[in-house]
C-alpha cells in the first residue's frame, strides 16, 4: 500500500479586502509607534525640565548660602537669633526641628504602621472599612494649613497644651499619618500570598504570620513612605505658624512643654526681610535643612537595604 499524499496547505486567497485590511493594520501600527515615541519624548522633556529647574534652584541656594555657612559654621550653628544678619544663628531652630522629628516619629510611625497592618490583615471587608480607607486616602491630599487649624483647635486650645513643642509635634504627626498608612498598606499588599499560606499550613496563627513574616517583609516599602512623610513634616511652615511656633527664641527645648522654633520658621522670617544679608543667611539655613533631610534619607536607605537583604 502506498502512503496517502499529504494534504496540501490551504491558504486563504488574499484579495482586495485582505490587502486593504493589511494596509490598514500596518498604518495603525505605524501610528501607534509614532504616538508612543512622541509620548515618550514628552515625558522625557517634562522630566528634564523638572531636573533642570531643581538643579538651578539648588545652585542658587548653594551660591548664596555656602559662603555664609563656610565663613563660620560653628557660630552659625551655635548662635541664637540676632538683629544682625552676620551674627544670626539657627541653634534654637535646629534643635527645635530635631525635637519635632523625634516626637513625630515616636507618635506617627507606630500608629501608622499598626493601622496599615490592621486594615490589610485583620479588618473585615465591610462598608465601614471601605469608608475609613477612602477617608485616609482623601486626608493625604488635605493642605497642611488645615492640619494647623486642627492642631490649634484640638491640641493647643481644647487639650490646653499651649504653644508648646508637643502641640506642634502632634499636629505634624496627624498630618503624616495618612501618608504612612497608605505606604504601609501598599508594602503589606505586595507581600506574596504564598508566604501567608505556607505559614498557615505549618500551624501559625494570623498574628504570628503578620508579626514575624508579613511586617518584616513589608518594612522596606514602609520605611520609604515613612521617610517621605517625615521629610514633608520637617519642611512644613504653615502648621507651625498656626500652632504658635516662635521665630526669635533664645533657648533650646528642654522638655515637651517648652516653647520652640524650627528651621522652616526662621527661613520664612529671614526671606521676608529686605536686606540682602538675610537672604544669604536664609540660604545657609536651607543648606542645613537639606543636610538634615539627606541624613534622614541615608538612615532610611540603610534600614531598607538591611531589611531587603534579610528578608
Amino acid at each position: 500500500m502506498t502512503a496517502p499524499a499529504p494534504a496540501a496547505r490551504q491558504t486563504a486567497p488574499v484579495g482586495r479586502e485582505g490587502t486593504a485590511i493589511l494596509v490598514k493594520g500596518s498604518t495603525r501600527t505605524r501610528r501607534n509607534v509614532l504616538f508612543d515615541t512622541a509620548f515618550s519624548m514628552v515625558l522625557f522633556v517634562a522630566t528634564l525640565v523638572g531636573v533642570v529647574a531643581l538643579a538651578m534652584l539648588l545652585w542658587s541656594i548653594y551660591d548664596r548660602g555656602w559662603d555664609r555657612l563656610a565663613a563660620d559654621p560653628v557660630a552659625f550653628l551655635q548662635n541664637f537669633a540676632s538683629r544682625r544678619p552676620t551674627r544670626a544663628g539657627i541653634r534654637a531652630a535646629l534643635w527645635g526641628s530635631i525635637w519635632l522629628m523625634g516626637l513625630v516619629a515616636l507618635f506617627a510611625v507606630p500608629i501608622g504602621v499598626g493601622a496599615a497592618l490592621y486594615l490589610e490583615e485583620f479588618a473585615p471587608r465591610r462598608r465601614l472599612t471601605t469608608i475609613v480607607e477612602t477617608n485616609i486616602s482623601n486626608l493625604a491630599g488635605v493642605p497642611s494649613v488645615v492640619y494647623g487649624i486642627l492642631g490649634l483647635g484640638v491640641f493647643v486650645q481644647f487639650l490646653d497644651l499651649g504653644e508648646t513643642i508637643i502641640a506642634g509635634a502632634l499636629t505634624l504627626a496627624v498630618m503624616s499619618l495618612p501618608v504612612i498608612i497608605i505606604a504601609g498598606r501598599e508594602a503589606i499588599r505586595a507581600v506574596p500570598q504564598s508566604v501567608r499560606l505556607g505559614a498557615y499550613g505549618l500551624g501559625a496563627t494570623k498574628w504570628q504570620v503578620a508579626r514575624t513574616l508579613v511586617l518584616p517583609a513589608a518594612m522596606p516599602g514602609t520605611l520609604t513612605g515613612t521617610i517621605l512623610a517625615l521629610s514633608r513634616a520637617l519642611g512644613e511652615t504653615a502648621p507651625l505658624l498656626v500652632v504658635g511656633a516662635k521665630v526669635s527664641i533664645f533657648n533650646t527645648p528642654s522638655s515637651v512643654d517648652s516653647e520652640f522654633s524650627a528651621l522652616p520658621m526662621i527661613i520664612f522670617d529671614w526671606t521676608q526681610r529686605p536686606q540682602r544679608e538675610w537672604a544669604y543667611a536664609a540660604a545657609a539655613a536651607i543648606i542645613v535643612l537639606l543636610a538634615v533631610l539627606l541624613a534622614m534619607n541615608a538612615v532610611a536607605i540603610f534600614l531598607r537595604n538591611r531589611y531587603s537583604t534579610r528578608w
